[in-house]
């Protein structure tokens, strides 16, 4: 396997994700790249996605723009801060 493979694979894919679908009105946020093998609404449009373990890997908030400023996203108090913007 490549080592940029590798990393995307591996390393990258184990940090937190934010996509934002606008076709949908839908924040999703991916937390570790794992796949969703049960998911739970526990609030009205809050949806939190388990993998086989039982483990959080992802929370869906429908109506996004509704519920939250997406104009901008804060990070703070995390240990390493790598910032990129798409």
């Amino acid at each position: 396997m490549k080592a940029t493979r590798y990393f995307e694979e591996q390393v990258l894919r184990k940090r937190p994700y934010i996509h934002y679908y606008p076709e949908t009105d839908s924040l999703y946020i991916d937390l570790n790249g794992r796949p969703s093998v049960d998911s739970r609404e526990i609030a009205k449009g809050l949806v939190v996605d388990f993998d086989a373990d039982g483990t959080i890997v992802g929370i869906d908030i429908d109506r996004a723009s509704r519920k939250l400023d997406l104009t901008s996203i804060e990070a703070v108090a995390l240990p390493e801060v790598a910032v990129k913007l798409a």
